[in-house]
Parts: C-alpha cells; sequence; structure tokens
C-alpha cells in the first residue's frame, strides 16, 4: 500500500530532475509476478515517460527531466527492446597500472587505518602490490584486490599486537613477504615459450578480467583428413577454425604445402586451459597460422602474438577488446603484435609506456600475417618477409586522426 519505487525515489530527492541509478539491470528476475524489464520500457522512454502512470497514485507524472543511468556487466541477458531505450557506454576494467596507483593512493591508506597500525610502521613496496593483482587476484575492478591488502595488513597488525619491542616494529611488505603472508600463490601466470616451436603460436584473447595470452597448438597425427578442436570452444571459435582452415586450403601451392595432407593426416587443434570456455571469432589468423607452421614443418616465432578474424578469402578483420589484448601481451612479455589495418584507429588509447615499448603490425591479409609470424629459412624465398608496415603515432592514418580530432 505505497507508491512504486520510482515515485517514491523522486520524494526523497525533492526534485524533479534527480539521478537515479538502476545497478544491475542485467540480473532483472521474470516470473508469474510480473517482468520489471517491460516497466522499465515506459521508465526509460523519453517520448513516453512524460506521462508514466503509477497504479497507487493513478495519476500521470512527469520522468522526462530525470536522468536514468544503468549499470549491466553483460549485455545478452538485457532484453533487446529495453537496451534501445539505452545508450550503451562499454568501460573496460582497470590495467595493472591503475590498479598499482588506486592500492597507493587509496587502498593502502584505508586498510591501514582499518587495521589500526601507523602507516610509518608499514610500507608496501610496489613490487608487493603487484605480486598481489597478478598472483593473489584476477578481475576487472579492485574490489579482491583491497580484500587481499587488508588481510596483509590485519595479520601484521595481529604481530604488532604480539611484539615486544613496538617502538622499533618496522615491516616492509614486498613480494616475498606477500606470500608469506597470503600463502600459495592462486594464479599462476601462463609460461610462454622460450624458443620458437613448431604449430605453437601465441594468440590474445578478451576476458572480464582483462586481456590474456592464449598459446594455441596443432599438430598433425596419421588419418582420413578430419580435423579436432579441443580446449572446451564455442560454436563461432569452432566456426573460426573451420574458416581458417578452408582459406589455408585454398591457398596451399602458395604456401608449400602438399595436398596429401589433408586426405592422410589428421589435424588436432588445442587450446590451453581446457576447462575455460573460449569463444569468439578473434583467433581466427592465429589458428591459421598454427595449421600453416604443422604443415609446412616450420616454426612459429615465440615472441610474436596475433588477434584478428580471418575470412574464407583470407581477409583479416577486426576484433575488440584491443586495449586490453596489448597490454596483456606487453605484461607477458610478447614485443611484436599482428593486428587487422581496421584496428589501427584503437591504438590511440593504449597507454604511451606500453605503445612505444611493442612493435605494432597492422595487415589486411593473412599472407602479410605468415611472412611476419613463421620463421623463414632462404630456401623458401616465397615467404620471405617484406619490409614491415609498423604503426606509429608519427605517421597517424585518416582514422586516427579523426578519432584524434
Amino acid at each position: 500500500a505505497l507508491p512504486g519505487q520510482i515515485v517514491q525515489l523522486m520524494k526523497r530527492a525533492g526534485t524533479i530532475n534527480p539521478v537515479i541509478l538502476l545497478d544491475e539491470v542485467d540480473k532483472l528476475g521474470r516470473d508469474y509476478r510480473g517482468d520489471p524489464s517491460a516497466a522499465l520500457l515506459e521508465v526509460l522512454d523519453p517520448e513516453q515517460n512524460n506521462t508514466f502512470r503509477d497504479h497507487y497514485l493513478d495519476v500521470d507524472y512527469d520522468l522526462s527531466h530525470v536522468f536514468f543511468i544503468a549499470t549491466a556487466n553483460v549485455l545478452h541477458s538485457i532484453p533487446p527492446a529495453l537496451q534501445d531505450r539505452l545508450e550503451v557506454l562499454h568501460l573496460s576494467g582497470y590495467t595493472e597500472r591503475e590498479k598499482l596507483e588506486i592500492a597507493k593512493g587509496h587502498l593502502i591508506p584505508k586498510q591501514c587505518e582499518n587495521s589500526g597500525i601507523g602507516a610509518d610502521r608499514v610500507k608496501f613496496t610496489d613490487d608487493g602490490i603487484l605480486e598481489t593483482i597478478r598472483h593473489y587476484t584476477r578481475e576487472a575492478g579492485v574490489r579482491n584486490l583491497e580484500r587481499e591488502i587488508g588481510s596483509c595488513f590485519r595479520k601484521i597488525a595481529r604481530k604488532y599486537v604480539a611484539a615486544v619491542d613496538k617502538e622499533d616494529f618496522r615491516v616492509v611488505i614486498d613480494a616475498e613477504k606477500v606470500q608469506e603472508l597470503l600463502g600459495t600463490i592462486r594464479y599462476r601466470k601462463q609460461d610462454i615459450a622460450r624458443k620458437s616451436e613448431i604449430g605453437l603460436v601465441n594468440g590474445l584473447a578478451w576476458t572480464e578480467a582483462g586481456g590474456d595470452v592464449l598459446q594455441i597448438e596443432a599438430t598433425l597425427v596419421s588419418g582420413k583428413g578430419e580435423v579436432t578442436l579441443t580446449g572446451k570452444l564455442g560454436e563461432v571459435m569452432q566456426e573460426s577454425a573451420k574458416a581458417a582452415l578452408t582459406c589455408i586450403r585454398n591457398r596451399a601451392e602458395e604456401l608449400g604445402i602438399d595436398p596429401a595432407i589433408f586426405r592422410e593426416k589428421d589435424l588436432h587443434i588445442h587450446v590451453p586451459q581446457g576447462a575455460i570456455p573460449k569463444d569468439g571469432p578473434s583467433a581466427g589468423i592465429t589458428i591459421a597460422t598454427a595449421m600453416v607452421s604443422v604443415m609446412t614443418g616450420k616454426a612459429a616465432r615465440h615472441d610474436v602474438a596475433m588477434t584478428g578474424e580471418i575470412t574464407l578469402r583470407g581477409k583479416v578483420l577486426p576484433i575488440g577488446g584491443v586495449k586490453e589484448k596489448l597490454l596483456a601481451a606487453h605484461r607477458f612479455g610478447l614485443k611484436t603484435i599482428i593486428l587487422s589495418k581496421e584496428n589501427e584507429k584503437d591504438l590511440v588509447d593504449i597507454p604511451d609506456e606500453v605503445r612505444d615499448d611493442l612493435t605494432i603490425h597492422v595487415v589486411e591479409m593473412i599472407d602479410e600475417v605468415l611472412k611476419f609470424a613463421i620463421e623463414t629459412d632462404r630456401a623458401t624465398p616465397s615467404i620471405q618477409a617484406p619490409t614491415p608496415q609498423i604503426w606509429s603515432p608519427e605517421a597517424p592514418t585518416t582514422d586516427i586522426s579523426a578519432s584524434l580530432e
């Protein structure tokens, strides 16, 4: 026996133009009691909400001056009709450097105060913070990072209380001290191959916790030309692998691949971390490169990472999450990156210190990818590397100039 939540919020705000935040709209339930997303269609539509009717008051109320903000983690669970009434802004997670600065400027002073121990007695080094970020948390935000920092301070506070000489009590929390306080490492960084191998290629992936590097493996065994895909791959990624295979078969003669391989050998493609679901088309050129490497017997460069969708004609299409993927490559120590030329405009979002440390090749066709990624010998001039087309901020393209303006 009360007015609806919207009218109650307006009464609480005491103004006709408040900001109303609708948190986690992707978690809306739907059952026999009603569908909240259907009610929001009228509330969020500026063409209709000037005559919003609350069933308790039974009068029209003007919501057209209200500024609505909705938050969500994913879009696929939000009904399309509701998405149509929203302007969607994609916000990327914090980078490792951003988490470091947030921890130093906000989280550490806050947890130091909460633990009741003076900031002059405990010093958290940058190495200690990075150790916590890399090996004890895996998230887009900093909520778990704050918990782990708080756990370190509480354990130090307990030692301080038990200390006999409190005046000289000082602790420096570095990487080794973090491991002592927080225990066994929870998330180990995947080791990147130290030498080039046949059929092993580095791909770049986007996750909710930021970017990551996936090492895609390919191998040939005796068989009848069948293709096996493993690693808990989604439908889109499986179809991308099939498109990559057709593209390579179409170029077999140019690449020096014996056509008999497709009839007499079975191809197995595996993406490690098999318990983690993976999907999306961005591994297309990575899978294609692994196929060419194993079929030609030439090693793929271990210091190169790539991402991009592939078509049957061998064209490299753009993908999303460029910033997170390049930051992941930089974090893993990979210096050479291959991207679609259409992703060139996204490079302006990369921090300068990361961009200056990377060599970024922008390509349009799979042939260019192979020339940069496959190690060649002098006996096979068909895949000799051309003059690299390296992106640099000093020579921006039209797209980059437009985005900078």
